[in-house]
């Protein structure tokens, strides 16, 4: 059987002037992959189910590689064990209403709570760990502005992966095995990529990598250190100001916390101008809570007795002793309880600077989009949802809480940046794993009899047949960003190949090849190679 491109291929491109300048979205719905019923849905064309399989089947064989086991997980979660994670009241979920009854469902954003579940509900023995599962399904967040098309909607394709261990070195172990599938993954995938150190987020947990393309169009910033190539998110990079780079005079804002205890006063000293992580502060005061409004934390400070209080003062490196200080906001005359720490990056970091990491090298900023996040969780999921397991330990039997990871990857997003990076004067230019198809056959003779030749091509091809001039048929596959075009014309069994596709290593291609039928296959791919 004749493949041939899908039936409402190039249905809007007749009408369809390409503007170089119209956003990525737009030009995904314009070459018909996606279209967009409301802002924030998406529906999938063939074409772009083509593309989304393509990437789905590289994501499986490399997650099948290192055991994980594809199942499929409801849409629809209650809301039980979301209570007990502290999720249920989170902003953005879709909470769905029964009749004129309460909210008692959701449907799922991400499915920790629903593979806790199940995993609680099957293990039996400690024996059967690890388990390792993932699914590639639609998930759902009440984005209130979503935009970028596929970047950032209501509804989007993901992979989401989860893994269950004895112990948490064990679980580094899973983690360790997961990082190095995704390195093959988007080895495969075909567009340069880093992983970034990342901030855990809403998900939680004490480890985590973003999986990221940079881009200047992205919507997060990473760093990356010129001395010992360390990569991560502005929200985990640390650094520190160039020598002799520092704030005097005015400009010195303060920012006050308590610890858990109520007992102590932590005033965050920063420049004016730059914005403060509290995440940093908190490295240094561990028990330190993040969010409490700053009248909560004086009127909680001050029903402390006064023998019992004390005050912490943690300096940003950028700062000196002839900065402008704020005056103290309580009394306090105790001095033997305050502690000062000086020298200690709490900033976010800026481009130039110099990388906490390793003291050395310079920073550098880039804009990226991200396409994947890897996270230890711990026991962040199964403590609260009572995931445990009884291990024999030392002549004893002893109750363990199990240790997760999780492991996303987002299929439409993936398809959004991969468009947006490749993208030129043309249209969209797709890496070969997952070009729609790889090759677009025109037949530019009605005279000359093609025979079998079809059956005889060892690549991916589609057949346009459609009744439209051989020079659209091309602009319109190029376009669409297949790698090559195959011109079966009066010169038969001569034909012709043009190149669209681009070599990953940025060597150039010659556009215009003609070889025999018999050589063609053999020419192709080739010709694909690297593509």
């Amino acid at each position: 059987m004749i493949r041939k491109v899908p039936k409402l291929y190039g249905n809007q491109l007749a009408k369809f002037k390409l503007d170089t300048n119209a956003p990525t979205s737009e030009l995904l719905s314009r070459l018909g992959i996606v279209t967009y019923p409301r802002s924030g849905l998406v529906n999938w064309s063939k074409t772009g189910l083509i593309i989304q399989n393509k990437i789905n089947s590289i994501i499986r064989k490399h997650m099948d590689s290192i055991q994980f086991e594809e199942l499929s997980l409801s849409l629809l979660s209650y809301k039980t064990g979301w209570i007990k994670t502290g999720r249920w009241n989170q902003p953005e979920i879709f909470k769905l209403q029964n009749g004129k009854c309460a909210a008692d469902f959701l449907l799922v954003p991400t499915c920790e709570e629903e593979i806790t579940q199940y995993a609680k509900q099957e293990l039996d023995s400690y024996k059967q760990l690890p388990l390792k599962f993932y699914q590639i399904k639609e998930k759902f967040r009440d984005e209130k502005r979503p935009r970028g098309g596929l970047l950032r909607g209501k509804e989007f394709l993901m992979k989401d992966g989860y893994s269950f261990d004895v112990d948490e070195e064990k679980a580094l172990e899973t983690y360790k095995s997961v990082v190095g599938a995704y390195h093959k993954i988007f080895d495969e995938l075909g567009v340069p990529y880093v992983k970034a150190q990342a901030d855990s987020g809403d998900i939680g947990g004490d480890l985590s990598h973003e999986w990221q393309y940079l881009n200047d169009t992205g919507e997060d910033t990473v760093f990356s250190c010129d001395s010992c190539g360390h990569v991560s998110n502005q929200e985990k990079t640390i650094s520190y100001p160039k020598e002799g780079e520092s704030v005097a005079g005015d400009g010195v804002s303060v920012r006050y916390f308590i610890t858990d205890d109520k007992s102590t006063l932590v005033c965050a000293y920063y420049p004016a101008g730059r914005k403060l992580e509290p995440k940093f502060v908190q490295l240094e005061v561990p028990d330190m809570l993040l969010n409490v409004d700053e009248k909560d934390v004086f009127k909680e400070f001050e029903q402390v007795d006064d023998l019992s209080r004390r005050v912490v003062r943690v300096m940003d490196a950028r700062l000196n002793s002839r900065s402008n200080f704020p005056d103290f906001p309580v009394e306090f005359h105790n001095r033997s309880m305050i502690t000062t720490l000086t020298d200690v990056p709490i900033v976010l970091a800026e481009a130039g600077e110099v990388c906490g990491e390793c003291d050395r090298g310079t920073l550098s900023e880039q804009r990226a989009i991200e396409v994947g996040h890897t996270f230890y969780l711990g026991n962040k999921y199964s403590k609260p949802l009572g995931l445990t397991v009884d291990v024999p330990e030392e002549g004893k039997v002893v109750s363990k809480t199990v240790m997760m990871g999780c492991y996303g990857i987002g299929v439409s997003r993936i398809v959004a940046a991969i468009a947006e990076i490749n993208r030129d004067s043309d249209g969209l230019r797709w890496p070969r794993s997952i070009a729609p198809w790889e090759v677009t056959i025109v037949e530019a003779s009605t005279s000359a009899e093609f025979g079998d030749v079809y059956s005889r091509f060892s690549f991916d091809y589609r057949l346009d047949d459609r009744d439209v001039s051989l020079g659209l048929k091309i602009k319109q596959s190029n376009m669409m960003g297949i790698p090559l075009v195959v011109i079966l014309g009066k010169r038969f069994p001569m034909v012709d190949i043009e190149v669209r596709g681009k070599r990953r290593d940025g060597q150039p291609l010659e556009v215009k090849h003609q070889v025999h039928v018999d050589d063609l296959s053999h020419t192709v791919n080739s010709l694909l190679t690297n593509m």
